[in-house]
């Protein structure tokens, strides 16, 4: 599993803590902004979240020129010409995107058209068409999750088409993630759950895949501590600041994790999963995972054994003995999801979602396989193989 060869690439200026909305301004002026525009969605101004944005930036004397409020849960490339078009009329300089992963694609996707000109976005799709930095773009995530601040990859649907295009370029890249616990303090307890349990997939993901490295090892564990540590405490009491953060700045470590290591068959049924049947992806991933760790547990019993450190910590991971460190790994995994039904019904099997039937396992196993994650799946994934982990997550 050692790599004698790899790259580590995150050139984001990560903010955090609980003041760290107010140092959006200074961030802009840096450079040479003056007339933001904020993309958001109508659930995170509703819930007052854009408030002590727009605050630090007036007390700086800076005008947030344009708010657009519209962007849908999966954003389209009609979305991103819209928002194009006002931004060029408000005669904007720069992006806030502040939002979970939809409004955080749909800002990077914006600033495509903004920076390179036209209005078909479609032909910037796909891995390194973009040659030019574009205009300076800051992220303030509302979900703990996607890890989307980090990353350099957009999706954005084209309606017309009826498919998804993807967006890779390091210059899709943030200047700055903003995290600031305020931002979840109000999440609804399943999403905070789903999106947790979204970050502990991408670094679980990232410290046992193939393209695993000493540099996203090290975020990796740390982010699946953090999750360990917080959840839970979080859920019990949702205005607890100090968890918010860590669980914000998990999601944050696990997307630089993942971003340099890739990740594999959870996220491969996963996106075929939210593509047939419309599951979120936190979702997805939460109920995936131990059934994929089961199955790949012969190629990756030391990684995933070392986990259980960072899982149940120092008393547990000693005293169970080192063949048994990968099972208990993936039984702290369940356990923690057993916790989480409990508390908001985030469902462990297909069937618990309401929303899978069994016949579409079939065309679910057949999309996953044309997944660019499975790639860097630790074990070779046949059509059987990735039914037979279906069907294990069915009931």
């Amino acid at each position: 599993m050692t790599n004698k060869y790899y790259e580590f690439f995150c050139p984001v200026k990560v903010i955090a803590g609980k003041a760290a909305l107010e140092h959006i301004p200074f961030e802009l002026t840096g450079l040479a902004a003056k007339r933001p525009m904020i993309v958001t969605d109508k659930g995170v101004r509703a819930a007052g979240l854009l408030d002590p944005v727009i605050a630090a930036c007036e007390e700086s004397g800076l005008e947030i020129v344009s708010i657009y409020d519209d962007v849908p849960p999966d954003s389209s490339t009609t979305v991103v010409r819209d928002i194009a078009t006002i931004y060029r009329k408000e005669k904007c300089d720069s992006i806030i995107a502040v939002g979970g992963g939809s409004a955080i694609d749909t800002g990077k996707a914006v600033n495509i058209l903004v920076s390179e000109g036209g209005d078909d976005i479609a032909k910037y799709s796909g891995a390194g068409i973009l040659k030019h930095p574009l205009k300076p773009f800051f992220v303030v995530p509302t979900t703990a999750g996607t890890g989307s601040e980090v990353t350099s990859v957009a999706v954005i649907t084209d309606e017309k088409k009826g498919v998804k295009l993807p967006f890779t370029s390091s210059f899709l890249l943030p200047n700055a993630a903003i995290i600031d616990p305020r931002m979840t303090l109000t999440l609804p307890p399943h999403i905070t759950a789903a999106t947790a349990m979204d970050a502990m997939t991408h670094a679980v993901e990232a410290f046992t895949c193939m393209a695993k490295n000493p540099l996203s090892d090290a975020y990796a564990t740390a982010a699946i501590k953090k999750v360990s540590q917080s959840l839970l405490a979080v859920m019990d009491n949702p205005k607890d600041e100090n968890g918010r953060l860590e669980l914000a700045q998990a999601s944050t470590m696990a997307g630089i994790a993942f971003s340099n290591s890739m990740v594999g068959l959870v996220h491969s049924l996963g996106h075929a999963t939210g593509a047939i049947c419309h599951l979120p992806h936190g979702l997805c991933m939460s109920l995936y995972l131990p059934y994929v760790l089961e199955f790949n547990i012969e190629s990756i019993r030391e990684p995933l054994g070392e986990l259980l450190l960072y899982l149940e910590g120092p008393e547990v991971y000693s005293a169970t003995p080192a063949a048994r460190r990968a099972e208990a790994s993936i039984f702290a995994i369940r356990k923690l999801r057993d916790a989480l039904h409990k508390r908001c019904e985030l469902p462990r099997t297909l069937k618990e979602t309401g929303k899978v039937l069994e016949s579409q396992l079939e065309a679910i196993a057949e999309m996953a396989l044309d997944d660019g994650s499975i790639m860097f799946n630790p074990r070779e994934v046949t059509k059987e193989d990735a039914l037979s982990v279906l069907r294990r997550a069915w009931a």
